[in-house]
């Protein structure tokens, strides 16, 4: 990771590693992406609070989740500026926003402000695997 943001969470590679499953830590660790539609948040309708998985820090609320049509889960805004950290990546030719868990420095996806129909025309585009919904009860 190449922030210079200390985190609240801090673990070794070898102790992330136990904790998450090889899918989990290729996302959340090695900034890796899973296939396009193929998240289990995808389409959730479920209203509840989307947390890191790595950590369990809040991250997005489901009244902030909408349909963007991309293959991944989307929300407009995270429930707190400071539970996200934005980071430049120019990684494979692209320059996009890198979206990482404020708490623990894990990867959850990237963020594109090319979404109009949304109260902040953002698009959080984060990967299922990245995060846990607990559903509101």
């Amino acid at each position: 990771m190449d922030s210079t943001r200390e985190y609240k969470v801090v673990k070794t590679e070898e102790e992330w590693k136990q904790q998450l499953t090889p899918q989990e830590f290729e996302v959340l660790r090695r900034q890796g992406t899973e296939r396009a539609w193929t998240g289990e948040y995808n389409d959730t309708k479920t209203k509840g609070v989307y947390s890191c998985r790595a950590c369990d820090a809040e991250l997005f609320t489901s009244e902030a989740k909408f349909d963007s049509h991309c293959g991944w889960p989307a929300f407009y805004e995270p429930t707190s500026k400071d539970n996200v950290e934005l980071l430049e990546d120019s990684s494979f030719g692209m320059r996009r926003v890198e979206v990482r868990c404020g708490s623990c420095g894990s990867h959850l996806g990237h963020v594109f402000d090319d979404a109009p129909q949304t109260p902040t025309g953002d698009r959080y585009c984060i990967n299922s695997v990245s995060v846990r919904l607990a559903p509101q009860e």
